[in-house]
């Protein structure tokens, strides 16, 4: 008989986990997703085109508060567990419910999910969210295109709309963005790479998605997110840490995995963390993963304006903010560097934007860019707006300017990867970079 399972996922992960272990395998038969950590993303169907005819009708996904209820009325042998930035301990609460039920717990490593390229790969990766993964991104399509290579980005998925439209998907120019209704969370990701001139895949089908992208690329360059494992079986393995989160690198579960697989850990934002927090960072590294080269990279935050003075409303990154656990971003931090004074925006939020900010009482002058439906982003631009202050400082990698109706001074904030040692990052990359030509 069929094993029956269920996937545990936040529309990412779990998708990709079905797709190259269990669709078309006659052993199993997946009954359901489960979703969480994002919002709106259940009650969809995941689609006959992606599950093939074992489901021909597609896979429900409900949300993850029914698993226990699932798992009893559907009969379900297995829960495997599909989504990341979650601590050790989280886990294992999900494994304990399931097997006190009677469900069987996985974790698939990454080596039972990776799938090949015929191209060179470097993947980028974190201990959490909000590392500076994309910066690191940027920074070696960069230094690759400078040494006459085209570099491709394969975003890790964020297929949080129609999943038939979002099988596939390429990102060249900012037209392509607005022709897929991407949301705010999607545009974080893919507009500074598309800008900067990096042709950006992502989706749902990965073994599609490589397909096309080795079609136009010298090197690809997975674009991690979260703290979650690469799809794609990396030539060199980078994996970033933050020393402003020390300790933060044992302690999720994907992270760690991450941590113990790298060919080289980045710590980031070392420009901005005490010289105690990075000496406990690398030793938490050499800890686990002794052989790994360590190097250590600045995390630059500029304005585009002057903002001293000003009575600022701060707009960061919002996953770094949710799941990420950070209770500040690089708005926060260019508002100290430059003599801003960030004010209390919970008076003003409405609608969803005030009930995340109740769940997470620890963000107080600050403003999460939280935009997963035209909903949402509705109701982010009327909390903006309602919201005393000279001027708005957004700190997202998105210009929001271009996608809500801002009606007070909007000045952007951006942070770049540096090097803080001679030979860092840069000559790593090109040293990689050259023996790949």
């Amino acid at each position: 008989m069929k094993k029956k399972i269920i996937i545990m996922g936040a529309a990412g992960r779990d998708f990709h986990d079905f797709n190259t272990l269990y669709r078309g395998d006659p052993a199993y038969e997946v009954v359901a997703f489960t979703a969480a950590q994002i919002p709106f993303i259940h009650d969809r169907i995941y689609p006959p085109e992606l599950s093939g005819p074992p489901a021909p009708a597609g896979i429900p996904i409900y949300p993850e508060e029914m698993l226990a209820a699932l798992i009893k009325s559907k009969n379900i042998d297995m829960v495997a567990f599909s989504y990341s930035d979650v601590t050790n301990e989280y886990i294992m609460e999900r494994a304990s419910l399931c097997a006190s039920i009677g469900a069987d717990f996985v974790l698939h490593s990454a080596e039972n999910t990776f799938l090949d390229s015929a191209k060179p790969v470097i993947s980028v990766c974190a201990v959490r969210t909000g590392c500076g993964k994309s910066g690191v991104t940027r920074f070696i399509a960069r230094i690759a295109g400078e040494a006459g290579m085209k570099a491709v980005a394969i975003r890790h998925p964020m297929p949080y709309g129609d999943l038939k439209r979002q099988i596939c998907q390429r990102f060249a120019s900012l037209d392509d963005l607005k022709r897929a209704d991407c949301s705010i969370e999607e545009r974080e990701e893919y507009e500074p790479l598309v800008t900067a001139g990096t042709v950006v895949y992502a989706g749902v089908d990965y073994a599609k998605i490589i397909k096309q992208a080795e079609a136009e690329a010298d090197l690809i360059i997975w674009d991690g997110g979260n703290n979650d494992l690469p799809f794609i079986r990396p030539t060199l393995e980078l994996v970033i840490a933050d020393p402003l989160r020390p300790g933060d690198e044992l302690k999720y579960y994907h992270g760690l995995t991450n941590l113990r697989r790298a060919g080289c850990v980045i710590i980031n934002k070392a420009n901005s963390a005490t010289a105690e927090a990075i000496d406990e960072v690398t030793q938490n590294i050499r800890s686990v993963n002794p052989m790994a080269r360590i190097i250590k990279t600045a995390s630059e935050v500029t304005v585009e304006a002057d903002i001293s003075g000003k009575k600022v409303l701060v707009i960061e990154d919002g996953p770094t903010l949710t799941h990420g656990g950070m209770s500040y971003g690089a708005g926060i931090a260019a508002a100290q560097k430059y003599g801003a004074y960030p004010v209390d925006v919970r008076g003003y939020a409405v609608g969803t934007i005030k009930e995340t900010l109740d769940r997470f009482p620890r963000l107080t002058n600050l403003l999460p860019a939280m935009g997963y439906s035209a909903a949402q982003v509705a109701d982010l631009e009327r909390t903006i707006n309602s919201t005393p202050c000279d001027a708005v400082l957004v700190a997202t990698p998105v210009d929001l300017a271009r996608i809500i109706d801002i009606k007070k001074p909007a000045i952007r904030v951006r942070y770049e990867v540096r090097d803080m040692e001679r030979t860092g990052l840069e000559a790593f990359i090109m040293e990689f970079v050259a023996s790949i030509a």
